[in-house]
């Protein structure tokens, strides 16, 4: 599965690309909308959930700054991700979504192909991000469309039992209900990797790592199983 996951992502830069002028026009220079409500509704089971993927507002050979998911309205400052660990990190959000077998997914490849032909299309011109996931999911009759921004990585300098610099990952997930734009959940992981001595209130983090130094890809999963592990609207949650 990763490496059809990884083929799709590679066919779809452009899109993305396009996507990304459309994060930063949107986000970074005055985009004066009114960020959607964030009070979820009742929120419905989701069966069909198209999944976009990872986007980094900063890219490599762009400087730091604070900047504003036009998604959610909320700021965070963001730091350059190379284009490959936005890859990666949407290939493994991909992989354990699919370990449920209860809900249909659309994978990012195929979410691409729409983000694609919206934007060759002479009427939308100049849409906005949000109304481009919500017609995303309008096409494939979703409940909800998952994106997600990492807004920073660095990788841990040093080996499993000795660091110079740790690892540090930041990102979040949302979903969208394509219907009228709603944010029916969100949740961020932002995580620099302590000393169980530095921290003891991170217990958890060093009993998964077994008391090691983790990678960024290592810290990184971790966080996505705890994001996926809070989403609510599973439809082993429905009741008979």
């Amino acid at each position: 599965m990763a490496a059809n996951v990884r083929v799709t992502c590679s066919r779809c830069r452009w899109s993305l690309l396009t996507l990304f002028t459309l994060w930063v026009l949107a986000g970074c220079h005055g985009d004066r909308r009114s960020p959607p409500s964030t009070q979820p509704p009742s929120l419905p089971i989701i069966q069909t959930l198209v999944v976009v993927g990872f986007q980094a507002p900063i890219i490599n050979g762009e400087r730091p700054e604070l900047v504003r998911n036009p998604i959610t309205g909320t700021s965070f400052m963001s730091w350059p991700v190379p284009e490959n660990v936005v890859d990666w990190l949407t290939e493994q959000l991909f992989e354990m979504l699919a370990q449920n077998k209860g809900r249909h997914l659309i994978p990012p490849g195929q979410a691409q192909g729409v983000v694609e032909s919206i934007m060759q299309s002479d009427t939308k011109v100049g849409i906005h991000p949000l109304e481009m996931i919500q017609d995303v999911g309008k096409a494939f009759g979703a409940d909800a469309v998952m994106i997600g921004q990492v807004y920073r990585w660095q990788e841990r300098v040093g080996t499993d039992y000795g660091v110079e610099t740790p690892a540090s990952v930041a990102f979040d997930i949302s979903l969208v209900r394509p219907s009228d734009g709603a944010i029916l959940w969100r949740s961020n992981y932002d995580k620099t990797q302590k000393s169980l001595f530095e921290n003891l209130f991170d217990l958890d983090t060093y009993v998964k790592s077994g008391g090691r130094w983790l990678t960024a890809r290592e810290l990184a999963c971790f966080g996505l199983e705890r994001l996926l592990a809070e989403m609510p609207g599973s439809p082993a949650d429905k009741k008979d």
